[in-house]
């Protein structure tokens, strides 16, 4: 089983945004229609997370940061969201953003390498992943911790490759 819950407690100092609890789209797929906002340029994601999940806010605060647009939703059912999308138990975390073109970002992404995959679109890919929820990535900031990690390319044919290995914090911006 992935990891599907944040264990951050109640005192993570953001406050989550605007939600929408629509269990309707773990039977579908993300009803995310434009690609940008006309207005102001930014990339709209649909962002999936448990409720409770604090360091997804925090997440959530690194992309609307870096020019993305978020619209958050909690499902009652994550694990059937993953499975919706293809993302296999070893690449999980806990939360599962998608574009407007169906591309899936798994966990704490930066937005760096989310901008990244969009510009490229590698030829047989899903989408990219963060497994687990590694210290010192965006969103999972604990004083000046750091866990080195790597970014996961999630393929169409369900297997995935190494996409960034990500060393420092500096890496990651």
């Amino acid at each position: 089983a992935g990891v599907t819950a944040c264990s951050q407690g109640e005192d993570a100092k953001t406050k989550a945004p605007e939600t929408k609890n629509n269990d309707s789209l773990v039977t579908q797929k993300a009803d995310t229609t434009s690609k940008a906002d006309t207005t102001s340029g930014k990339i709209h994601l649909a962002v999936f997370k448990n409720a409770t999940c604090h360091c997804c806010v925090g997440w959530i605060d690194h992309m609307n940061e870096n020019g993305f647009a978020t619209a958050v939703h909690e499902p009652k059912d994550m694990s059937a969201i993953k499975d919706n999308y293809g993302i296999a138990p070893e690449n999980q975390s806990c939360h599962t953003a998608v574009s407007p073109d169906g591309d899936v970002f798994e966990g704490h992404v930066p937005a760096k390498f989310v901008k990244r995959f969009l510009k490229e679109k590698p030829v047989g890919a899903i989408g990219l992943a963060v497994p687990a929820m590694p210290i010192g990535t965006p969103g999972m900031e604990i004083e000046d911790k750091f866990t080195p990690y790597k970014i996961v390319l999630l393929k169409k044919d369900g297997s995935s490759e190494v996409y960034a290995d990500i060393k420092s914090v500096e890496e990651q911006f």
